[in-house]
């Protein structure tokens, strides 16, 4: 019996062996990857001045509500590319409008959809008609940052100037009690294409707090100034996540940030209970092993006395009654 429970024991160490073993070398690499089942919403806030005015003054600034979507197209992506479709709108914060509106509606100041490829685990962009239109290529960062984050400068893609600029590590910040790396993106004066056939200048200011575990992007501030040719602001902006956007991301990152710390606990705990489990299981098999002998040599001698041939009287005596 001792010696079956000992097998069993042994049998069950090298199950939590290749338990850890898996959980070293292959779980990071199929966990810390952008799944394939997004479908996210991000909200945010503040005020703008377009064309020279607000909503309904020649004042302004005014009240507006931004709205980014991302999809994943599922179909398009693979186990090392996820491609997304973002649709993204502007508009004046009035009677409560909804995440976009139509064409023909006054409070839309802006609406832009845009397609592209990045790696599921760095973050960086992947320029390939493979999974987007080739003459529609990215580069750099886009969405997120890598797993893991680094405290340097990256490759972030801006859409209005259709190229990647600095993303600069500012510092570590607190959000919420939760621990975040700050980076800034700092744009003056670039000549851009400001709008849909119109020439201009374009300047932004954004500050993003990242998850230094999943790269996500957990808090955004940002003031965007585009400007004419003659002068005048097409566009003055000022927007950020809100509050309930903010919360939301850091319930996400505590989240992922346990599982993820789970991950990494994971093989260690199995290792030690792999090896706990192999002594025990070696002892009692070995015990056991050696019990069978001693009753096998006992009534080994009991059928044939013979063997006890050469033996004094209390050895014999002993050997016997034991």
């Amino acid at each position: 019996m001792r010696r079956n429970l000992g097998l069993i024991l042994m049998g069950l160490s090298g199950f939590l062996l290749v338990t850890a073993l898996m959980g070293w070398f292959y779980a990071p690499g199929a966990m810390e990857k952008t799944p394939l089942n997004v479908n996210s919403e991000t909200e945010l806030t503040g005020t703008a001045i377009y064309l020279g005015k607000g909503y309904d003054t020649n004042k302004g600034p005014d009240k507006v509500r931004a709205v980014s979507r991302n999809v994943v197209d599922g179909d398009s992506s693979d186990g090392d590319v996820v491609v997304f479709s973002n649709v993204s709108c502007l508009v004046w914060d009035k009677d409560n409008p909804p995440g976009c509106v139509d064409q023909k509606d006054k409070r839309l100041i802006n609406a832009s959809e845009d397609v592209f490829a990045t790696d599921r685990r760095t973050g960086e962009a992947v320029a390939s008609d493979k999974y987007t239109v080739a003459d529609d290529a990215h580069s750099g960062l886009i969405n997120k940052f890598p797993f893991h984050v680094e405290q340097k400068t990256y490759p972030f893609w801006d859409g209005l100037l259709g190229k990647p600029v600095d993303a600069t590590f500012e510092g570590e910040e607190e959000l919420d009690g939760y621990n975040t790396y700050r980076f800034a993106i700092k744009v003056d004066n670039a000549k851009a294409d400001i709008a849909k056939d119109t020439k201009g200048t374009y300047s932004t200011d954004k500050t993003m707090w990242i998850d230094p575990v999943t790269g996500s992007i957990l808090k955004q501030e940002e003031h965007q100034v585009r400007t004419l040719p003659d002068g005048m602001k097409a566009l003055d902006l000022k927007f950020a996540f809100t509050d309930d956007q903010v919360a939301k991301n850091l319930e996400d990152a505590r989240s992922n940030a346990s599982k993820l710390g789970a991950l990494r606990v994971m093989p260690w705990v199995a290792l030690g209970l792999a090896l706990l489990s192999g002594i025990v299981g070696l002892m009692l098999a070995r015990g056991g092993r050696r019990a069978s002998d001693a009753d096998h040599q006992a009534y080994a001698v009991k059928d044939d006395p013979t063997l006890l041939d050469g033996l004094d009287d209390s050895t014999r005596r002993r050997d016997i009654h034991s």
